[in-house]
């Protein structure tokens, strides 16, 4: 007896080929954009910018700040100290300079060449706390980076004027004291607040006289879908007298992916102005 076949075996086939490279096709595609969000958190961004307030006084000049949150797990490139070499008075590292499983040995690497652009300074982030923090607090101090942990430091020009630095611990920690910060401060003519966490603008008052807040922590986002995100991507928005700079940050935090959030870090030029301005962004990637 002869079995025919129809043709709808020819019809299944053609199906499960079709299903097949369709299949292939997802499989390559979410391949090459692992890669690509990969090698998007993998970049080295530095973005300067000038910042004019007007009553910053007159006494400094400009004052330049090289600016670095969120380092987690990556070595900062030498092409970023490089470009940022010479143009910064002083370095602020915003908290998170490594996460649990970074090694002491990678931190000081990173403050030997962060230390290369000038004076350090340090706030604590969340993930500081993950591991032993008292040696993360050894290393720093051995390295001579200075610590701002609810505390403030005061710079003189020689007529007089005076910039406080202030810093704050880590808000989502609960170890946070901005008033014992404020109470750190003398009669400065201009403040400078650094917290890790941007959250920290839900404390200010314009009585408190903070004109500039640096803060990192949410990664932009790290992983945005069509312009959405967990948290907002960085940016500087003004808001009465005070700028508030919140950045996306260098390394990544869960997986070391970004997607429409890179990563950055800024060389801010502080100025005297007529009122208080965001100048325009320079970027250079590498």
């Amino acid at each position: 007896m002869k079995v025919r076949l129809g043709l709808g075996w020819k019809e299944g086939l053609t199906k499960m080929l079709w299903l097949s490279g369709l299949f292939l096709v997802i499989i390559l595609l979410s391949f090459a954009t692992i890669i690509y969000m990969w090698r998007t958190a993998m970049q080295d961004r530095v973005i300067s910018q000038d910042l004019y307030f007007k009553d910053f006084p007159e006494g400094f000049g400009d004052v330049r700040i090289f600016f670095i949150s969120d380092i987690h797990r990556r070595i900062v490139a030498d092409k970023l100290i490089e470009e940022a070499r010479d143009k910064a008075d002083l370095v602020i590292i915003g908290g998170d300079i490594r996460e649990s499983g970074v090694p002491l040995e990678r931190v000081e690497k990173n403050i030997l060449k962060l230390k290369e652009l000038g004076p350090l300074y340090f706030v604590w982030g969340n993930n500081d706390y993950e591991g032993d923090f008292h040696e993360l607090d050894a290393t720093l101090l051995k390295h001579g980076v200075k610590i701002l942990d609810n505390t403030a430091v005061s710079f003189e020009s020689q007529n007089g004027s005076k910039i406080a630095l202030l810093g704050i611990d880590d808000i989502s920690e609960e170890r946070d004291r901005l008033d014992l910060a404020l109470s750190d401060c003398g009669n400065e003519d201009f403040r400078i607040l650094v917290s890790h966490n941007p959250l920290v603008k839900k404390q200010l008052t314009p009585e408190h006289h903070i004109s500039l807040v640096l803060s990192g922590h949410t990664h932009g986002g790290q992983i945005r879908i069509f312009g959405f995100g967990p948290y907002q991507i960085g940016s500087i928005e003004k808001e009465g007298e005070c700028l508030y700079m919140t950045s996306n940050g260098y390394g990544t935090s869960a997986v070391p992916l970004r997607l429409e959030a890179k990563p950055e870090t800024h060389l801010f030029t502080l100025k005297r102005g007529t009122d208080t301005e965001i100048g325009e962004a320079v970027e250079k990637t590498y």
